[in-house]
């Protein structure tokens, strides 16, 4: 899936995002933005995207983007 920077999504983790907890912060059901960060990536490069919390901005990691539903 594709996904676009500043959307909003509901983060439903599957099995890689699962495994590799560690490398994020989002808790499932919880509602994510995807982000750019300065020097990194842009997102859906290799499948995968940074996230941020929606509501508060915080910083939480990178997912894959099969992980964000959208609503």
């Amino acid at each position: 899936m594709k996904v676009r920077l500043h959307a909003v999504y509901t983060f439903r983790p599957v099995a890689l995002d699962r495994l590799l907890s560690q490398h994020h912060d989002a808790v499932d059901g919880q509602r994510v933005k995807v982000i750019q960060l300065p020097g990194a990536p842009r997102p859906n490069t290799i499948g995968h995207a940074h996230i941020a919390d929606a509501r508060t901005g915080a910083f939480l990691g990178m997912v894959a983007t099969a992980s964000l539903v959208k609503e």
